[in-house]
């Protein structure tokens, strides 16, 4: 059964929906005192957290401050489902939009539809096991970018395969030829009597006939045998290239519907000017973007949606670049997004700084946009 945890400041509130939840769920829970909200959210870790607070200013500060506070939420795998009332609706939905937040209720001053929060519990609890579940897009499109590292591979080793058996032939050929010019010279040194204290020859050119038969009719059968069954596996390896030469422009089309996927950054700036200048900066480019003004804003996208890459601002408010990249590089999750962090100082204890905190690159404001793209594309179709 899913864990659902109630949070407000209201006891009253906080009884009104447990009430209605749990006659469907069992393991449902409250947390109302703001100075035990993180130890509380963290013991129960739950699967869907509900903001029932009275405004929706009250649950952004309730939820940023778990991000501010908490060691777990950022790691945990949770969904949010927000009750608000009909002059907060617009403001609520957009930000559901934006990925701050999962669903939305309309629920105060009272709820005309009962049901409609246990459904929305419902659909939560179920698009959570399918995200733990099922690839996403964005893991099968990294996946498919690494397609046609394939066909490459395979055609070396078909060529090495083959100039190996071609080498072995040779090498048979080459044992053979040296074998009859052994046995010719034995013969030779047999009749000028090298071994006449062991042997002695009496019929010289009988001697010679049976090691021409030897040398015409024994040994060529050996050795073409030999290389007959290494002529066999060249035949197979041929066969093998020209049997999985269709399933490559399964390969090819997979990469190109891996182009046509848009990549998602996250943009990560407490500067709204930057984050135009970024929107701008990417318009003609096949991105999806996210923007997060904050490093709790950003921890908070995080937990609804992953992004392929993230271009960090150093210096922020709350939580400050150096910090939020360590922070995200030891979650598990989200440790193999590339990083690239957007500075002011270009100083090598900075930059030093910053790989050190997991980024992967770094480039310096006034950035060149060109150049920022292919630190980008590099990072995107190189992993």
């Amino acid at each position: 059964m899913p864990t659902i945890l109630i949070a407000t400041d209201n006891a009253a509130d906080a009884e009104f929906v447990m009430r209605q939840l749990a006659e469907e769920y069992e393991n449902v829970f409250t947390s109302i005192n703001h100075e035990t909200s993180v130890k509380e959210f963290d013991s129960k870790l739950p699967d869907v957290l509900v903001l029932a607070f009275n405004s929706l200013e009250k649950a952004e500060r309730y939820y940023l401050g778990l991000y501010r506070l908490s060691t777990l939420v950022h790691t945990h795998p949770h969904r949010t489902v927000i009750l608000c009332d009909k002059d907060e609706l617009n403001r609520v939905h957009d930000l559901c939009m934006k990925d701050y937040f999962d669903d939305y209720i309309l629920f105060w001053p009272m709820a005309h539809d009962i049901k409609r929060l246990s459904m929305a519990i419902h659909h939560a609890v179920r698009g959570l096991a399918s995200n733990k579940a099922a690839f996403s897009a964005v893991e099968f499109a990294a996946l498919a970018r690494r397609l046609p590292d394939l066909e490459p591979l395979l055609k070396w080793h078909v060529v090495e395969g083959n100039e190996r058996i071609d080498t072995a032939s040779d090498s048979i050929a080459r044992a053979q030829q040296e074998m009859n010019a052994a046995l010719d010279d034995f013969f030779q040194r047999l009749t000028q009597g090298d071994f006449s204290n062991l042997v002695e020859v009496k019929d010289a050119k009988g001697l010679q006939y049976e090691i021409g038969r030897l040398q015409q009719e024994m040994i060529p059968d050996r050795f073409h045998g030999a290389i007959e069954s290494i002529m066999a596996i060249k035949s197979s390896a041929q066969e093998f290239q020209q049997k999985y030469a269709p399933h490559l422009e399964s390969v090819h089309a997979l990469r190109a519907m891996a182009k046509k996927a848009p990549a998602t950054i996250m943009v990560v700036d407490d500067d709204e000017l930057a984050r135009k200048l970024f929107k701008t900066m990417f318009e003609p480019e096949n991105y999806e973007l996210m923007f997060a003004a904050s490093g709790i804003e950003a921890l908070a996208l995080l937990n609804n949606r992953r992004p392929d890459l993230i271009l960090m601002d150093m210096m922020m408010p709350d939580i400050d670049g150096l910090e939020l990249t360590r922070r995200i590089k030891s979650t598990e999750q989200f440790s193999n997004i590339p990083i690239i962090m957007v500075t002011c100082n270009s100083s090598q204890s900075i930059v030093k700084q910053c790989l050190m905190a997991g980024a992967s690159n770094y480039v310096v404001k006034p950035f060149n946009r060109t150049n920022l793209l292919k630190k980008i594309d590099k990072f995107l179709w190189h992993r």
